[in-house]
């Protein structure tokens, strides 16, 4: 297993029941080469589920903007560049191992000229990023997620999608399981963005049994 500097577990088996099975996302055949090598690396990257859910929600809004938190080695990114080939892309990623394998893996998908890779802390970067964006993909530390959900929605378009992974906490935030008591302020954590998003008046979300969560949240006003 490569030494990254955050905890992370191989998320290649997630999905692989019901109606993840139909979930196939159409990528080339470099990306599968990236994300095979992830698997076998342990690298948390997408699983198909939630790769073709991620997919088919950027092409239907038809993203152009697109901003996305916790690049790992690029998985998401390329997808999402592959489905929207109009878009521009912003990913950001604190760790520099990560960083820089997702830079060549960019280049090996023939996406390097749309996405733009940061290495950084994402609540830093996000402060300072100008304009709006049409989707923005949050896949980074979980605590933060509330934390940045303000800054997020000012940068979010009015009919934007803002789109939260790995909320459901393997059945921890849903009660489907017992929390450990090590992660109980991290269930906490997105159990206050869970509240938030789905009583937020400028808002519309929906949570979803995708990979391991989604919840999925529009911009109406």
């Amino acid at each position: 297993m490569d030494d990254f500097s955050y905890a992370h577990r191989d998320t290649s088996e997630i999905g692989a029941k019901g109606t993840a099975r139909f979930n196939v996302p159409r990528i080339p055949s470099a990306l599968e080469d990236v994300r095979r090598a992830a698997f076998a690396r342990e690298i948390p990257v997408a699983g198909d589920e939630t790769l073709a859910f991620l997919m088919t929600q950027t092409a239907a809004c038809g993203a152009n903007k697109i901003l996305e938190l916790g690049t790992a080695v690029g998985t998401t990114a390329i997808a999402m560049a592959c489905a929207c080939p109009n878009a521009k892309i912003i990913t950001v990623e604190r760790d520099e191992n990560f960083y820089k394998e997702a830079l060549a893996n960019f280049k090996k998908c023939g996406v390097s000229e749309r996405v733009e890779a940061v290495c950084g802390d994402a609540g830093e970067i996000i402060a300072e990023l100008d304009g709006t964006f049409d989707f923005i993909f949050m896949d980074c530390a979980k605590v933060q997620y509330i934390k940045y959900l303000p800054r997020l929605k000012q940068l979010l378009a009015r009919g934007g999608v803002l789109a939260a992974d790995d909320v459901l906490l393997y059945g921890w935030a849903s009660g489907e399981a017992e929390v450990p008591k090590k992660r109980k302020m991290l269930a906490q954590h997105i159990e206050e963005y869970l509240y938030a998003v789905s009583h937020d008046s400028e808002l519309l979300t929906c949570v979803l049994k995708v990979g391991d969560g989604i919840a999925l949240s529009v911009k109406t006003n």
